[in-house]
């Protein structure tokens, strides 16, 4: 899971700078593995309002995790974590907008 830096030349390319990302290494613990698969198997599942980002499309999710043979007995639990990395994601996107 891991794709290298785009180039300074990349990041140009789209307005960014090497100083507007830190590049801190994230460990994950195994528990967290799949969920965290999963938030990445949705990031373009977000539903937008005209404030920006309201939630992940809880709709999608479900069907994103039938399609990965996740267990109907762990979806509840794992639907737990995503909905902590949504929170967290909806903090930092609002955070980047003010």
């Amino acid at each position: 899971m891991f794709t290298p830096p785009p180039s300074k030349e990349e990041m140009a390319a789209f307005g960014f700078k090497p100083e507007d990302f830190d590049n801190e290494a994230v460990e994950i613990w195994a528990c967290n593995w799949e969920a965290v698969l999963l938030f990445g198997a949705v990031c373009t599942q977000w539903r937008v309002a005209f404030g920006g980002a309201t939630g992940l499309d809880y709709a999608a999710v479900k069907a994103v995790m039938d399609m990965r043979d996740i267990a109907r007995e762990r979806q509840s639990e794992i639907l737990r974590d995503i909905q902590i990395m949504e929170l967290e994601a909806l903090a930092v996107m609002r955070e980047r907008n003010t």
